[in-house]
């Protein structure tokens, strides 16, 4: 399976909530469907397990969700 990267640029912020990360980027459809993924662990931060749904993610981070990588930079 191969895996698709995505790029976010935070811009002149210093972090985003991750259920609206996924939202913006297109990951999934909606901030509900955003909280049920990461709230059932299927989002992964850095390679591990991440189940907040507003954990703020920053520069230099990597979320991944069912084959999707999303690089978030400054």
């Amino acid at each position: 399976m191969s895996t698709q990267t995505v790029k976010f640029s935070l811009g002149h912020h210093e972090f985003i909530a991750l259920c609206d990360l996924l939202k913006l980027t297109g990951v999934v459809d909606s901030g509900g469907q955003a909280k049920v993924l990461i709230n059932e662990g299927y989002v992964l931060r850095n390679g591990e397990v991440e189940t907040r749904k507003t954990a703020k993610i920053r520069a230099d981070e990597q979320i991944e969700l069912d084959g999707i990588l999303i690089q978030v930079s400054a």
